[in-house]
């Protein structure tokens, strides 16, 4: 990993080991720096503040051995990503003024992909995750990942069914609550319908009334508009003298009838008087017979009137035309069935809710008793490494238990709460020493405790369920002597899992790594190139007696030293 321009880091090389890499250093020489740059390789969030005065940007590049076939293989090569030799090339920019740019594999990926690939490459320990363990959704999570397939088989399908009964309760949770206005919308729309039922229109009915209306209500001014025309075409039979259309036509047409054979011309205009004079007759004979059917019949009128009257009335409240109300009176009809249906509706959520919260009784049923299971064979191999790391009487459980809610779900004969996650509470418990009542690690837990507390779980998983690489930031504080020596005897066997980088003050921890890395400042409170060192030889004697003693010449500081590194060997 290549360090560049970040916090008192001018421009550094960190090698780790695959193995047990501690790294080590003077308080404030930069140590937290090789954390920070980790940090940021995996999608941590980018402060500017970080960046080194003077320098327009923090730069931070890795190399990342991946196992192939592996999920972060593949996610990488989504993202575009390349690999070098099956290795894949990280890196991070932050700006001084804020921004950053993530690249992988020689592709500008977004930093949530630099995230995703985190959760599967790197296990991060340090204060702050320690007291995320004192968490009992963190506690139960552990639980559920050793405990493996027993947990995530039965969690995987309560998971499903949890989620279809939260929709369920959402929908049913409506309908009940607007049974009010839908009953109120249902009893509108059956008026409606019912009183276009009564009228039964028929599509197009109001045009075509409207045109019988105007034409009875004129009934006399058409008939003798018709009589008059009649007349002026066929003749009055009571005045022989007049003159009409149809005779004058006719005598125009036997004039040229008479010298047609004489020119074509005059031919072709006798043909189209006497085509003229057949329109006529035809014209007379409908204006005679529109005469003898026009009906003045007033009770007529009437009716049309009155059935107009009605169509008016749905038009007014339905819509604009009968047709536009035959079509309120089909999408009324649709929804007032689905209205209807909302009391069947009901009823098949309500069964369906009642199946799935008693399909969830039994799988929550089945996390408690695969979850108890695994929290005795958990805490009993978490105390068994706590004895290796000088808590020899001290004893960790698990309390796997519920809480009564009447609006729960049964479990164990019991009414409990549940969530999406089944219904157990899960707390880890520490017992110090012999007598001592088991207590939340919240509350019955030193520091020094807690740390090897989270050491020994990490060495319990690393047979389960490992991941490449783990980086433990000074988990190690409140804790020397012996119980320093045996954490560095467990780093060392993690280590031979997984790689293991420890950010550690105690020499007993560095000797057990298996590459020491010292961080140093120049005199001008930079670290540069040569301020990470690979320690080895006399050198690391010289930094471990500086650990033990604080000064790098003590004889017995170097006895010291050289004891401890070969009680390292002889362990390894």
């Amino acid at each position: 990993m290549r360090i560049r321009s970040l916090g008192v880091i001018d421009d550094a090389v960190v090698e780790l080991s695959p193995g047990f890499t501690a790294v080590t250093g003077e308080t404030g020489a930069g140590k937290t720096m090789v954390v920070t740059s980790l940090g940021l390789l995996l999608g941590g969030r980018a402060d500017p503040a970080l960046v080194r005065i003077g320098a327009k940007a923090a730069v931070v590049e890795g190399r990342i051995a991946l196992r192939p076939g592996t999920s972060a293989v593949l996610r990488a090569e989504e993202a575009g990503a390349e690999l070098d030799d099956g290795a894949l090339l990280v890196s991070r920019t932050v700006s001084a003024e804020g921004r950053s740019r993530a690249f992988l594999g020689g592709r500008s990926v977004p930093v949530g992909v630099l995230a995703e690939l985190a959760d599967e490459l790197v296990a991060v320990h340090g204060q702050t995750d320690q007291q995320g363990l004192l968490r009992p959704a963190r506690q139960r999570e552990a639980l559920d990942r050793y405990a493996g397939d027993a947990v995530a088989g039965p969690l995987a399908k309560y998971a499903g069914a949890y989620k279809r009964l939260r929709a369920v309760a959402v929908e049913l949770e409506e309908l009940i609550t607007r049974a009010r206005e839908r009953a109120q919308e249902a009893d509108l729309l059956r008026f409606g319908l019912n009183e276009i039922a009564a009228v039964e229109p028929l599509p197009g009915e109001d045009a075509e009334l409207a045109a019988e209306a105007e034409r009875l209500g004129h009934a006399e001014a058409l008939a003798s508009a018709a009589a008059v025309a009649h007349a002026a075409l066929a003749g009055n039979p009571e005045d022989p003298e007049s003159v009409d259309a149809t005779t004058l036509v006719a005598g125009a047409h036997r004039a040229l009838e008479a010298v047609r054979s004489h020119d074509p011309a005059l031919a072709a205009l006798a043909e189209r008087i006497g085509e003229v004079a057949i329109l006529l007759g035809d014209v007379a004979g409908e204006l005679a017979g529109y005469a003898d059917d026009l009906d003045a019949d007033p009770l007529r009128l009437a009716a049309v009137e009155e059935r107009r009257a009605a169509l008016t009335a749905l038009t007014r409240k339905y819509g604009e035309d009968i047709t536009a109300v035959l079509a309120w009176a089909q999408e009324g009809a649709a929804r007032l069935t689905e209205l209807d249906g909302d009391d069947d509706r009901i009823g098949e959520l309500t069964a369906e809710r009642d199946g799935l919260r008693a399909e969830l009784s039994v799988l929550a049923q089945e996390l408690t008793d695969a979850r108890t299971e695994a929290a005795a064979r958990f805490a009993e191999a978490v105390t068994a490494e706590l004895a290796s790391l000088a808590m020899p009487h001290a004893r960790v459980s698990f309390a796997v238990g519920q809480s009564e809610d009447p609006e729960g779900v049964e479990v164990g004969g019991r009414t409990v709460a549940y969530g999406p996650t089944g219904a157990d509470e899960v707390e880890l418990l520490l017992a110090p020493h012999p007598g001592a009542p088991p207590r939340p690690i919240a509350k019955g837990a030193s520091g020094g405790e807690l740390s090897r507390v989270m050491l020994a779980v990490e060495v319990v998983f690393a047979g389960t369920d490992p991941v490449p690489t783990y980086l433990f930031d000074e988990v190690d504080a409140g804790v020397g002597g012996k119980a320093a020596v045996e954490i560095g005897r467990r780093l060392a066997k993690l280590a031979k899992s997984a790689q293991v980088v420890v950010v550690t003050h105690l020499p007993q921890v560095a000797a057990f790594a298996d590459r020491q890395l010292l961080v140093e400042k120049t005199n001008d409170g930079t670290v540069t190139r040569s301020g990470v060192t690979v320690l080895e030889g006399e050198d690391r004697v010289r930094e471990l007696s500086r650990m033990l003693a604080g000064q790098e010449d003590s004889q017995t500081a170097r006895a010291h030293a050289e004891e401890l590194l070969a009680t390292a060997r002889a362990d390894g």
